[in-house]
């Protein structure tokens, strides 16, 4: 789902149950005023991942959800379960990453954020307060209908847009086609995310669309003939309707993806060197050019936009779907890849005056968050600096 406004506007954390310990109430308060020293940290996590302790850090889960009512959909016995999971193995010193993540969502319902570094970050001064700001994207496109006008959407209000024979609905921050019966009154539209935006679709035929921002999304309004046939630059989430007698495509460029009914993203930027497709449930098959790769789930075709060929790997399925659950999710990224997510949902330009660090991060932010507060834990866990000029990032030592 978006995210229609932040997470958890103040700090509440609840010390009214019986026997609550004392030095947990304390640790969870340095942790979330981000005071906690690196053993602290460690102190936590250990009370955290001890079963022993499931009815407490339940308590405080539920408790913290039940009063924060803009907050999304969580099954806390899932997010409870992935904290308990055993890790893998590690070198020694570093934190669990699913572990970590997990229980970082219990804090990201408080308004904070968490992060963390895959090793121990230098000590550093106080960092100087933002004096500009930017706020994080919101719901927002542009549909281009086929005589060429447009019309700006968000989430505020509904609104009937007609065209020929279709009749599309701006309803609850999303667009509804109708189905048609006949091609008569078949048009190609194109819905348009800007930086700074994101919109869900839903197309004549019930496929569901979430697309990313600086996303595109070119479509028929009724399906006719023997496939169904889109268009996508940038990011989208696809959950398709399925029909076996008219398969349904994704046209990426060069590149086809090829399916029956099935839930997959694709994210296919043109400052990104690979476009790559994830198959959550269902199958697909990635085509470009005589190379073929077909996925099962939990896979992703990785395509070399340099080499053109298609490589399958495994998929981190809570980071490439993050983006569309109102969180930034990193794991063992560089630097300049989390800046380029962060570009895009800004809507800022990332201005290098200084060499990015070669530190690999790993963790997850909320994506409500101001720009100032995004920067600020990047800055706090990592090497480089930090400076907001306009719509202007710049990167220093």
């Amino acid at each position: 789902m978006f995210f229609d406004g932040p997470i958890g506007s103040g700090l509440r954390l609840y010390t009214n149950m019986p026997d609550y310990p004392s030095r947990i109430q304390d640790l969870l308060d340095r942790y979330v005023n981000k005071s906690c020293t690196r053993e602290e940290l460690e102190e936590l996590f250990s009370y955290i991942g001890d079963e022993r302790n499931r009815e407490v850090l339940q308590y405080f889960m539920e408790e913290l959800y039940q009063a924060d009512h803009t907050a999304p959909d969580l099954d806390f016995n899932e997010i409870y379960a992935q904290i308990l999971a055993p890790a893998p193995a590690a070198r020694a010193g570093i934190f669990s990453l699913r572990r970590m993540a997990a229980a970082a969502i219990v804090l990201l319902l408080a308004g904070s954020a968490y992060f963390f570094l895959q090793r121990k970050a230098p000590e550093k001064g106080i960092v100087a307060v933002q004096e500009t700001d930017i706020a994080p994207g919101v719901n927002k496109a542009v549909l281009t209908l086929s005589d060429g006008s447009t019309v700006t959407l968000d989430s505020a209000g509904n609104q009937v847009i007609s065209q020929g024979h279709t009749t599309i609905r701006k309803q609850n921050g999303q667009l509804l086609y109708a189905a048609q019966g006949d091609g008569a009154g078949v048009h190609y539209n194109k819905l348009t995310t800007p930086r700074g935006g994101q919109f869900k679709l839903v197309l004549p035929d019930g496929t569901k669309v979430w697309l990313n921002s600086a996303s595109t999304l070119r479509y028929p309004t009724t399906f006719t003939g023997e496939q169904r046939i889109v268009e996508l630059e940038g990011q989208g989430y696809f959950e398709v309707a399925k029909n076996a007698l008219q398969p349904f495509r994704v046209m990426v460029g060069n590149m086809e993806v090829q399916v029956l009914g099935t839930d997959f993203d694709v994210m296919a930027y043109p400052d990104e060197t690979t476009v790559n497709t994830t198959l959550l449930a269902g199958s697909v098959r990635v085509k470009e050019g005589s190379a073929l790769q077909l996925l099962q789930p939990g896979q992703q075709a990785v395509l070399d936009n340099q080499r053109h060929g298609i490589t399958v790997r495994t998929a981190d399925l809570k980071k490439v779907t993050a983006w569309k659950n109102g969180l930034f999710v990193f794991n063992n990224m560089a630097l300049p890849a989390i800046l380029r997510e962060v570009a895009r949902w800004y809507d800022v330009d990332i201005v290098y005056a200084a060499k990015p660090s070669e530190e690999l991060y790993g963790g997850g932010i909320g994506r409500n968050l101001n720009l100032s507060g995004v920067l600020d834990l990047l800055e706090g866990n990592g090497y480089n600096h930090f400076r907001i000029e306009g719509r202007k990032v710049i990167v220093l030592p």
